[in-house]
């Protein structure tokens, strides 16, 4: 397993949670990471994404100054911490890495590795 994800679970609208994603030595080393996120009947969506340096961060704007994204360099882990869960939130997260431009966010196509997905969901 290249990527293990966790912390998914229920959480009231309004709450928060927070996302994990360790990922194997192949999967870490010079990779940028970032999670996806898709709700039944959707299409997988960009939530957020951090550089293997550390220096650029991207999120998505339904999420944006809502979840922060970091690296956890001593577990080779990225965390999302998720704030102010909204009922459109919910859906199976997906951790993933891979290489991507300076400049914009990661994509799908960038994708070397996914996770197997967390559940996220929102009563309200």
């Amino acid at each position: 397993v290249q990527l293990q994800a966790s912390g998914g679970g229920l959480v009231q609208a309004g709450g928060s949670l927070r996302l994990s994603c360790t990922a194997s030595e192949r999967a870490y080393i010079n990779h940028d990471m970032g999670w996806f996120r898709q709700a039944p009947g959707k299409e997988r969506e960009f939530v957020a994404d951090i550089n293997w340096r550390g220096s650029s961060k991207n999120y998505a704007v339904s999420v944006k100054g809502r979840f922060a994204i970091s690296w956890d360099r001593a577990k080779k882990a990225i965390n999302l911490q998720m704030n102010n869960l909204k009922p459109e939130d919910p859906a199976i997260y997906y951790c993933a890495t891979g290489n991507k431009n300076y400049y914009t966010p990661l994509r799908t196509t960038d994708i070397e590795f996914w996770g197997q997905g967390t559940q996220v969901t929102v009563s309200s």
